[in-house]
């Protein structure tokens, strides 16, 4: 009788871990990346755990982030999934939908230009 030890994944079980799919990525990259063409962000992490999946953006590697975009599934049916939260741990938007939760990200872009 051979004794060897449960696996991990169960037989038909996923791994209990959120993520970000595709159109949420793409959402989030474009974003990220007209931030970093302004000069205003550097660089970013991502990180999944059993309960929520944290997008973070850095204006330096070694710093704390400026922004988390998380997506915390439990909460869809109450506040909304997502949250865009600033360095101070303060919820800056909540919602269902992710671009528009965004939007109070995007309003960075816009710069008063003044005539020399």
């Amino acid at each position: 009788m051979n004794m060897s030890p449960p696996s991990p994944f169960s037989a038909g079980q996923a791994p209990t871990q959120v993520a970000f799919d595709r159109r949420e990525m793409a959402v989030i990259l474009g974003l990220y990346g007209r931030m970093v063409a302004a000069g205003e962000w550097r660089d970013y992490g991502i990180s999944m755990l059993s309960d929520m999946a944290v997008f973070s953006v850095f204006r330096r590697t070694a710093e704390h982030p400026l922004y988390r975009i998380e997506k915390r599934p439990r909460l869809r049916n109450r506040q909304g999934m997502y949250a865009v939260v600033g360095m101070d741990g303060q919820v800056l938007k909540r919602g269902q939908d992710l671009t528009s939760v965004l939007r109070v990200l995007e309003r960075k872009l816009i710069r008063v230009v003044r005539p020399d």
